[in-house]
C-alpha cells in the first residue's frame, strides 16, 4: 500500500465518517443499531406509530350505523348498515376497511373508543402538541413522549430503543428529545456506504475494515479503541442495510401502491433484517376533511386499511409480528354533525387502532354517548395517555409515569393487569 493511501485509509478511520445518509454523516445511529442488533433477542418488541395528520372522522371510521345519533346528524355522510364490517350489533368499519376487519375478526386488533383528553383544543397545531408531548401545559415542548422515552432507555443500558422516522416530513415532535438522535429516511439508499477516493482506494479500506473487524486484541488508546468500535459498527450496519437494499432491487412489492405502504414496507425490511431498533414513527397525511368528505376519506380509509393489512402479513411471514405493535392516532376527531359543504369541521374525541398481539381485541370500551355532547362533540372516556401507558409498560417494559405521568394507568391491552 502506498503511503498516500495509508494516509487515506488512517485519516478516514480516525475521522470515523465513513458512512453517511444523504448529505448527513450519522455513524452515530449505525453504530447503536448495530450493537443493538448484536446483543437484542428475538422477543425485543417493537413499537410502530402511525400518525393520521389532519383530524380523522372517528364516526366514518369506527361506524355507529346502528345508533341514533349518528343516523340522525349525518345524512350526506351516514354510512350505510348493509355496507359496513360489522364489529357489533351496532358498531362496524368503513366500508372501505375490509383487510382491517380481517384483522379485527382474527383477534389482532383493539380498537379504542373515546380517546382523547380534557378540554379539548381543536387548533390542528395546539392539539398535535398536546398528544406528541402528551402534556397539556403551554410551553411543553421540549420533549416528545417517545423522545422521553429513548432518553429514559438509553442504548447504553442494555435496552436498546433507539427511533427511526420515515418520510418527508419533519422529525415529529413526539421523537424530540434531550439526548437520544433520532434520525429520518425516506428510502434505503440512503443507507449506502459512501467512501472517498479512487476506486483502488475504496476497495482497500474496506478490505482494511474487513481485517481490523477480524482483530481480537483491544486498541492501547481507549479513544482509538473507540473510534474504530464506532467506524467498524457504522461500516457493518450500512453494509447490511445496503446489502439489503441489493436483495430488495428487482423485486416485486407485495404491498399495494400507496405511500403509506412504501413507507411500512421499508419497517418491516428493517425489522426483518435484525436492527434494534424499536420504536418507528410515519404518517399519513390528508384527513382535514372539511368539505366533499366522502370519497376522500374513503380513499384514505382504504390506504391505511390495506397498508397496515400488507405490513402485518410481511411480518407474520418473517415470524415477526408477534413482536410488533402498531399505534395509529389523530389529532382529534370530526364533530357529530356533518357541515353544509358535505364535510365535517373540528372535533373532540375518536376512537385508535392498537394493531398486534392485543389481549382485548376487538372494541374496547363504549362508544361516547350522543345524549352527551360537548358543544355538539363527543366527550372522551378514556385519556389517550393511558393508552400510551399501555404501549410504554405493557409492551415495551419501560416505566410510564415518567413520561406520561403517574396518574395514568395502563389500560389492558396486552394481557396486564386490568387498572
Amino acid at each position: 500500500m502506498s503511503a498516500n493511501r495509508r494516509d487515506f485509509l488512517r485519516s478516514s478511520l480516525a475521522a470515523s465518517t465513513l458512512v453517511s445518509m444523504g448529505a448527513s454523516s450519522i455513524p452515530g445511529f449505525l453504530s447503536q443499531s448495530a450493537r443493538a442488533a448484536s446483543d437484542s433477542k428475538n422477543n425485543d418488541k417493537i413499537l410502530v406509530v402511525v400518525q393520521l395528520i389532519g383530524g380523522n372522522d372517528g364516526l366514518n371510521t369506527v361506524v355507529p350505523h346502528k345508533l341514533d345519533g349518528y343516523s340522525k346528524a349525518r345524512r350526506a355522510l351516514r354510512l350505510a348498515s348493509g355496507q359496513i364490517h360489522k364489529i357489533s350489533d351496532e358498531i362496524g368499519l368503513h366500508p372501505s376497511m375490509g383487510e382491517m376487519a380481517k384483522l379485527v375478526e382474527a383477534g389482532r386488533v383493539s380498537i379504542v373508543q373515546g380517546v382523547g383528553y380534557p378540554n379539548p383544543d381543536r387548533s390542528h397545531f395546539r392539539s398535535m402538541e398536546i398528544w406528541e408531548t402528551a402534556k397539556l401545559e403551554y410551553g411543553a415542548l421540549e420533549t416528545g413522549w417517545l423522545g422521553r422515552t429513548l432518553d429514559a432507555n438509553p442504548a447504553a443500558a442494555g435496552s436498546d430503543i433507539a427511533g427511526l422516522h420515515v418520510g418527508t416530513r419533519s422529525l415529529a415532535l413526539a421523537l424530540k428529545s434531550k439526548k437520544t438522535e433520532v434520525p429520518s429516511l425516506t428510502t434505503l439508499e440512503q443507507y449506502r456506504l459512501q467512501l472517498g477516493g479512487d476506486i483502488a482506494a475504496k476497495r482497500e479500506v474496506r478490505d482494511a475494515l474487513e481485517r481490523v473487524a477480524r482483530l481480537d486484541r483491544p486498541a492501547a488508546d481507549p479513544l482509538l479503541g473507540f473510534v474504530r468500535r464506532s467506524t467498524l459498527a457504522a461500516y457493518d450496519s450500512s453494509k447490511k442495510l445496503e446489502q439489503l437494499n441489493q436483495q430488495q432491487a428487482g423485486k416485486k412489492s407485495t404491498y399495494p401502491d400507496f405511500g403509506l405502504a412504501r413507507r411500512l414496507e421499508l419497517i418491516a425490511q428493517i425489522i426483518k433484517a435484525g436492527f434494534g431498533t424499536r420504536i418507528y414513527y410515519t404518517s399519513l397525511d390528508g384527513f382535514d376533511t372539511h368539505a366533499n368528505q366522502l370519497g376522500a376519506h374513503a380513499a384514505l380509509m382504504n390506504q391505511l386499511s390495506d397498508s397496515i393489512a400488507a405490513f402485518h402479513k410481511d411480518l407474520t411471514n418473517a415470524g415477526q409480528a408477534d413482536r410488533v405493535a402498531l399505534l395509529t392516532f389523530s389529532e382529534f376527531g370530526r364533530r357529530v354533525a356533518e357541515n353544509a359543504s358535505a364535510g365535517t369541521d373540528h372535533g373532540a374525541a375518536a376512537p385508535l387502532f392498537v394493531v398486534g398481539p392485543v389481549s382485548r381485541p376487538g372494541l374496547v370500551g363504549a362508544h361516547p354517548s350522543f345524549d352527551d355532547l360537548d358543544d355538539g362533540d363527543l366527550k372522551h372516556h378514556t385519556d389517550f395517555r393511558r393508552v400510551y401507558a399501555s404501549l410504554l409498560e405493557g409492551w415495551l417494559g419501560c416505566p410510564a409515569a415518567p413520561v406520561v405521568g403517574a396518574e395514568f394507568r395502563p389500560m389492558e391491552l396486552f394481557g396486564m393487569k386490568k387498572a
